[in-house]
């Protein structure tokens, strides 16, 4: 029994490890950030925090993902495109945009789950402040945040969601994008 447990306690010490996303406990991260020493290094937004941050940030990002082109229906009637490179394996949604210092003006991720639930995000290791759109099965977006860079404070959807859509921070609100708008998926992430 006393070995099950020191297993159990060394396999969720290592998905808090892994950092991204946190869809199986959206409360909070296992364990505190990195102390952030003032004026020692400024990343995009003007986030300050220590060279060692930023290289283990870096370290851990993963190459580009094949991206699909989402069109997102606005309440104005716009149609507004996002290239998203997909995330739909486990360990890509896990790393997703870590280590990363830029993403294209019309960038983004898409994070594909296997069904539709309660998710929660986090920034652990992700140097570019974010928006995120959480969608439902049926495409429709159910919540939008903004996330700042390196917070490990949790980002629950509003709604349960079968998708997520990370792209730069103000990206939604610059172009008219709203809960209640709808995002055509593509065929193979239904």
């Amino acid at each position: 029994m006393r070995a099950t447990g020191t297993f159990i306690v060394i396999l969720l010490l290592f998905a808090s490890a892994c950092g991204g996303e946190n869809s199986e406990r959206p409360t909070a991260p296992a364990e505190p950030g990195t102390t952030v020493e003032p004026g020692t290094a400024t990343e995009p937004g003007g986030t300050t925090v220590e060279p060692g941050v930023v290289e283990e940030a870096r370290a851990v990002a993963q190459p580009e993902l094949p991206a699909v082109t989402l069109v997102i229906r606005t309440s104005a009637g716009e149609a507004v495109e996002v290239r998203a490179e997909a995330a739909d394996e486990r360990a890509e949604r896990q790393t997703g945009l870590m280590g990363r210092t830029e993403l294209a003006p019309h960038a983004g991720m898409l994070f594909v789950f296997g069904r539709e639930r309660d998710l929660s995000f986090w920034m652990r290791n992700t140097l570019i402040p974010l928006s995120i759109a959480y969608i439902a099965a049926d495409g429709r977006i159910v919540d939008i945040q903004d996330m700042e860079p390196l917070d490990e404070t949790s980002h629950p959807s509003a709604e349960p969601a079968k998708y997520a859509l990370e792209v730069n921070q103000g990206f939604f609100a610059e172009r008219g994008v709203e809960v209640g708008d709808e995002v055509e998926i593509p065929e193979e992430y239904r």
